[in-house]
């Protein structure tokens, strides 16, 4: 394996050199675009991730597109699957809306390993939401919402090619197909496949650091477009499915499955998504349109982890249709419509079937006021009904005010309202010795009610120069409370996890102190201080949340070499996060040798990566995570004894794989 790596890093660098005597060349003078871009006039707290600031780091997949982002924290959800989650606001990826061009996407069953299906090269652009998102596409968003916009068949380059292969044994291809039918229809064919192959186990702890892995996945995509009618349209087709193998070294799934030879865990995915999107904007009316949005998905995952098993399968509708005009004049403007969702759960927790359907319906209406100048607003409500939800209301609001040049002030109040997949979203915990106890409160999903959270923010934004180069600063802060909660409860005993309903207190305090300066001319550096207040009532006391650092510190500084003839240049990253200590879950009643700290140390995590883009169609990049070789030891309680009542491969705080470099190239046709 790693001749296989050595051959990949000499070709690229032999492919450099082939290309060096080319550096003095004419010098063009071009405009550029931030590749992380916030705005002064948008009413929301919104950062938009371009598919510039994408090729920064290795993003192989959408949960690995915000190592350069502070807004969103990154880390592994435990010590075997390799899964990579991510929160904002201190709260997981269940309290965000996860949308796909506007459709929600990663929700119930995919919660926990959706974000890792969907490729980085198919990735345009995302837009990150800080606070509750938008009415119009529904009603659970609690913390935020991030919407990820793909490669677009229209305006997509014909041919492109990436090539990833690192030392971790991870090697993926991605192929990316555009073409135009006519001058109204084009189409996509995005591929997408990666393999892991080997077996790694750098910390000597007998279990695999990374699951053996195979994944392929389709994308057909076709937009048509007709300026003259006003109709636009989108369809898609897409079909993923992925196979993990994670656990022991020695583990056979073929001889071990269902014994207690090795301790071994399978995890088969298939997914079906297909949907469709289809406007119209009025011919004598530009300000006036209408959408209908429609989404069908199955996801189906078979798994088992060690002796327990676990197989969900969800199938999903989605309809939405949205009116949008204004009121008398474009200062003020609406949005309203109607959408339905439909999902049939098929979920086996061993032999307990916890098979059910949920469905709602709602209607919405969102007011936008902009005197075009220095104030505007967002103010939007629905009203849904669902099968176990019942009728509820979702009031929500965003304003912006600019005092001055540069300077922006927003504010922002919402309610969210979800269902808890615990299961599902907490499927992780199987690798572990814990039994799963449900405390029933009489609620209709799982015994329990549904979680209910208002969420307020504010945030201050100013631009200035200082040393007369670009500057900005950013202090936002924003406050998560619980009506209700499912409590994942860890603080009990090490031996089990409880779900419960909230029985107290249960909220969320995020500040982040955001600074970002020129420092010199194409070398930027980001810098963002974060403080988590977040604590929940559990059973045994009031607890800062397991595995949450209080304080964390992100830097990124970038540097890019003047664009010389035929587009050839250098491109240099480096980031730094400083993850301060993590409540542990409870482990006390352990033996002492099980027995982990209260709190763990704080660490720091090094990343880099160098591109070399030879011309407009070809570049080659390398680069590292984890340079600093940080890892977590013990990563696994008691991974001698898997099938011992102390074993637990769920409480990671840091790493398990040390130093990973990495190696790739991207070639296109324009």
């Amino acid at each position: 394996m790693k001749t296989q790596i050595t051959i990949v890093v000499l070709f690229l660098f032999a492919v450099f050199n082939s290309y060096s005597q080319d550096t003095l060349q004419e010098i063009k003078v071009q405009s550029k675009r931030k590749s992380l871009q916030k705005s002064y006039t948008v009413t929301g707290n919104i950062s938009v991730i371009t598919s510039k600031e994408l090729l920064k780091a290795a993003c192989c997949n959408l949960a690995e597109s915000f190592e350069t982002n502070p807004s969103i924290d990154v880390s592994f959800s435990d010590a075997l699957t390799g899964t990579k989650q991510i929160k904002m606001l201190g709260l997981t990826s269940p309290y965000l809306m996860m949308t796909q061009e506007n459709i929600p996407s990663v929700r119930g069953a995919s919660q926990v390993f959706g974000l890792s299906f969907t490729p980085g090269p198919w990735i345009e652009s995302i837009q990150i939401t800080k606070g509750a998102g938008s009415v119009v596409n529904g009603f659970e968003s609690v913390s935020g919402q991030i919407n990820t916009e793909l490669a677009k068949p229209l305006t997509g380059d014909p041919f492109l090619l990436n090539v990833y292969g690192s030392t971790d044994s991870r090697f993926e291809l991605n192929g990316n197909f555009n073409k135009k039918l006519s001058d109204k229809w084009a189409t996509s064919l995005l591929l997408h496949g990666n393999i892991r192959d080997s077996k790694m186990d750098t910390n000597a702890d007998g279990f695999l650091d990374n699951p053996l892995q195979k994944q392929i996945n389709l994308l057909n995509r076709y937009q048509y477009y007709n300026s003259e009618t006003g109709w636009v349209s989108f369809i898609n087709f897409q079909y993923m499915k992925d196979a993990k193998v994670m656990g022991q070294l020695s583990f056979n799934p073929d001889t071990d499955r269902g014994t207690t030879h090795s301790w071994g865990s399978e995890i088969d995915t298939q997914k079906i998504d297909i949907s469709t999107k289809i406007g119209y904007v009025f011919k004598d009316m530009p300000y006036q349109s209408i959408g209908f949005q429609n989404a069908f998905s199955s996801y189906d995952q078979d798994s088992y982890f060690g002796l327990k098993d676990y197989n969900i399968k969800q199938n999903s509708f989605y309809s939405n249709l949205i009116f949008n005009s204004i009121i008398n004049n474009e200062r003020n403007k609406f949005a309203t419509g109607l959408n339905f969702t439909y999902d049939n759960y098929i979920e086996f927790v061993s032999a307990t079937n916890y098979s059910r359907i949920d469905n709602t319906v709602g209607a919405f209406f969102e007011y936008t006021f902009d005197n075009q100048d220095d104030f505007s607003l967002i103010l939007g409500g629905r009203v849904d009904y669902g099968n176990r939800l019942g009728v509820f209301a979702t009031p929500r609001l965003h304003m912006k005010y600019n005092p001055w040049e540069k300077g922006v002030l927003r504010a922002s109040a919402g309610r969210g309202k979800r269902t808890a997949n615990i299961f599902a979203e907490n499927q992780t915990l199987f690798a572990s010795s814990r039994t799963f106890d449900v405390t029933n409160g009489g609620g209709k999903i799982y015994g329990l009610d549904p979680e209910i959270a208002w969420n307020y923010g504010l945030s201050f934004t100013q631009g200035f120069k200082l040393f007369n180069r670009n500057a900005d600063v950013t202090a936002d802060f924003y406050r998560t409370n619980f009506q209700n909660q499912v409590v994942v409860d860890v603080m009990k005993s090490p031996q089990e996890v409880v779900f419960h309903n909230l029985d107290g207190a249960s909220y969320a305090n995020s500040f982040q102190l955001e600074f970002n300066y020129e420092l010199a001319k194409r070398l930027e550096l980001r810098t963002a201080y974060k403080y988590y207040d977040i604590k929940t009532d559990y059973l045994t006391g009031k607890y800062q949340k397991p595995l949450q650092a209080t304080h964390r510190f992100f830097g990124n500084l970038g540097y890019e070499t003047p664009v010389l003839n035929k587009g050839q240049q250098w491109k240099f990253d480096f980031t730094y996060n400083w993850i301060g200590e993590q409540q542990l879950p409870y482990t006390a009643s352990n033996p002492v040798a099980y027995q982990l700290s209260e709190f763990s140390p704080s660490y720091s995590l090094m990343n880099a990566q160098i591109t070399k883009v030879f011309s407009s169609i070809f570049e080659v990049y390398v680069g590292g995570e984890n340079v600093g070789n940080y890892r977590q030891d013990p990563a696994i309680v008691d991974s001698q004894n898997p099938f011992g009542p102390y074993f637990d491969a769920t409480i990671l705080y840091a790493p398990v794989f040390g130093q990973m470099y990495y190696a790739g190239l991207r070639f296109k046709i324009k």
